[in-house]
């Protein structure tokens, strides 16, 4: 049975080591975008800016996986109200 599975491992731990790390989905560049679209591509990168900050007072405030998706919407909320 052990002789079955060595290949099946081997070529896993392949494909393991082939694939490319997953990575964050990067900041949106105006000036990489046409000038139609480019007021969008600002507002996106400002609130792609705007949920970075709040997911990095969520990382050093150590909060709870299962209540991050609030602590994100309430500092979202609150960063909006100072606008």
């Amino acid at each position: 049975m052990e002789a079955y599975l060595r290949p099946f491992i081997f070529i896993a731990a392949i494909v393991l080591l082939a694939t490319p790390p997953a990575r964050s989905q990067a900041l949106v560049d105006p000036s990489k975008v046409a000038p139609e679209f480019r007021e969008a591509a600002e507002k996106r990168r400002a609130e792609q800016i705007r949920q970075r900050e709040c997911a990095l007072k969520a990382d050093l405030e150590k909060v709870l996986p299962r209540d991050r998706t609030a602590f994100l919407n309430h500092c979202l909320e609150t960063m909006a109200a100072k606008q």
